[in-house]
């Protein structure tokens, strides 16, 4: 399939004078061809109106036709074949097992919320009948939820299939019924634009409005800003940086009409090493540890970036061995220039901090943009003495912090900023320790894992990949697993509605098969 360059409006292929072009960070070097669309302020208006005038349509369609449209899209993304994974690994300098096992999971989750769609219970029905003998009299009263409206989603750099064009976001709005317009990141234009033909061909495939579907590309911060401030966007989802999240955040509640953001952002993932599991398995969990914090070069949002511990003989022995396997770690490719140069800033920055040591350093690099790994190590008392051991380095990198007693360690937690995970290494001696943490756990983090490491995210029914700020930008939401599509929908009430102008669902008689709170009780 050969790359054009162009965007996609509301099915159709455009052209723009303002060109940008890919690179390879693996080569160090830019992929010529071909230019890419940098989308102008006309093309982003132009895709929100369509996106809008594709609302009402498309989510009046019937939930199986929704579902179809999901499972479609799978379908088409799947017979993209080795072009896909080819050019996303050569955009990324992701390998091709890993680039191919995302393609596995984005046309999996695309699936999933197609049975959710099916499924039905997203929608929250609830009836209350009216009692006309009460005094006041009591109305009928009937709830559902509809979708918001509109959404711009934009893609994320380290995961150019699962979290980008057709990811997590996209696939929860479109099952909410919300059309979607794509922020396509800079960094993968190509693997942005062949997922986006899938779309657009299934969407046609199975009737749904043009406008349902658009991908806007660019290289300046005008065209998301654009995006986010459109009157017809309701809602956005985006997967990056902290400061890119607070900056549309801001755009989003200074519109006229303020909306939600729902933006995953900063996290440093603290794993703690319960006393009875470091010294049963001290050897075995920095082995691990290692692996999972170099994994991807460490450009995942659930790096391990922080581990805690108690001091004493068996967290040296810990540091020391964690250190010596990092220090034969090789130099990973990774995902741009930026991203490589604001690791080396990070490390930088933490190795300047009068109260961190640096333990061990991965092997020097052989090619451009290659990220070293590194471990630094602070003591409880001077980790909150510097911002910096706080921030997020997003790569290879992380601080053990060594507590002097676990009231230390627990008030280390509690002093954190929100996170999406916290892992817990422990044996049954350490289930005591484990019940203090745990509260202080629930508040600080939205998963909790126990003899695991973070970087993982398993897509279900009840996963959570979120956490209070700077985690996320809403705490009570997550952008994976099916509880996805609640940001995108709100609830509505019919009162005292005649039953032939109530919603199909509403009717009376129409709740068979599907979860519905009927006069206060559940039933299916």
């Amino acid at each position: 399939m050969t790359l054009t360059g162009e965007l996609f409006i509301a099915g159709e292929r455009r052209r723009t004078d303002s060109h940008f072009v890919a690179h390879d960070p693996a080569a160090g070097a830019d992929i010529a061809e071909p230019k890419f669309s940098g989308a102008t302020l006309f093309d982003v208006a132009d895709a929100c109106a369509a996106a809008d005038a594709a609302f009402d349509i498309y989510r009046g369609k019937p939930l199986e036709e929704r579902a179809l449209f999901l499972e479609a899209i799978a379908d088409e993304i799947e017979a993209l074949g080795d072009v896909l994974i080819e050019r996303a690994s050569r955009e990324s300098g992701l390998p091709v097992a890993r680039i191919t096992g995302e393609r596995g999971r984005t046309a999996g989750q695309l699936r999933l919320f197609a049975k959710e769609v099916r499924d039905g219970q997203w929608q929250k029905l609830r009836i209350d009948h009216a009692d006309p003998a009460r005094t006041p009299p009591k109305p009928d009263l009937r709830l559902r939820m509809i979708p918001l409206g509109p959404v711009a989603v934009f893609g994320a750099s380290n995961f150019p299939l699962a979290f980008s064009t057709a990811g997590g976001d996209t696939a929860s709005a479109l099952a909410a019924g919300c059309p979607v317009v794509v922020k396509g990141h800079s960094a993968h234009p190509g693997t942005a634009e062949l997922i986006s033909g899938a779309i657009a061909r299934a969407a046609a495939k199975t009737g749904m409005p043009a406008g349902v579907f658009s991908m806007v590309n660019g290289t300046t911060r005008a065209v998301g800003e654009a995006l986010v401030a459109d009157p017809r966007i309701q809602a956005v989802g985006f997967t990056g940086s902290r400061g890119g999240g607070e900056a549309l955040m801001r755009i989003a509640a200074a519109r006229p009409r303020p909306i939600p953001v729902y933006a995953e952002m900063s996290a440093i993932n603290p794993v703690i090493l319960l006393p009875h599991a470091l010294k049963a398995r001290g050897g075995a969990l920095a082995e691990a540890y290692v692996a999972s914090l170099t994994m991807g070069s460490g450009q995942f949002c659930t790096n391990p970036g922080l581990v805690l511990g108690i001091d004493g003989p068996d967290l040296d022995a810990f540091a020391g061995k964690a250190g010596d396997v990092l220090t034969g770690a090789p130099a990973q490719t990774m995902l741009t220039p930026g991203i490589h140069k604001a690791y080396e800033s990070g490390k930088e920055a933490l190795a300047n901090s009068d109260y961190v040591t640096k333990l061990a350093e991965g092997a020097a690099p052989e090619g451009p943009t290659r990220g070293r790994a590194a471990l630094f190590s602070v003591t409880a008392k001077d980790f909150f003495a510097d911002p910096v051991h706080l921030h997020e380095v997003f790569g290879a990198s992380s601080v053990l912090v060594r507590c002097a007693d676990l009231d230390e360690l627990i008030g280390v937690i509690g002093q954190l900023e929100g996170q999406l995970t916290a892992t817990l290494q422990l044996e049954a001696e350490d289930h005591d320790a484990a019940r203090r943490l745990l509260p202080v756990l629930e508040r600080t983090v939205g998963r909790i894992l126990a003899n695991g490491w973070p970087t993982g995210v398993e897509v279900t029914h009840a996963m959570v990949h979120g956490g209070p700020y700077p985690a996320t930008s809403d705490a009570r939401t997550t952008s994976v697993g099916t509880l996805a599509i609640d940001r995108f929908l709100r609830p509505v009430c019919y009162q005292d509605l005649p039953d032939g102008l109530l919603p199909s669902a509403l009717r009376e008689g129409a709740q068979a098969g599907v979860v519905a709170r009927i006069d206060g009780k559940w039933q299916s």
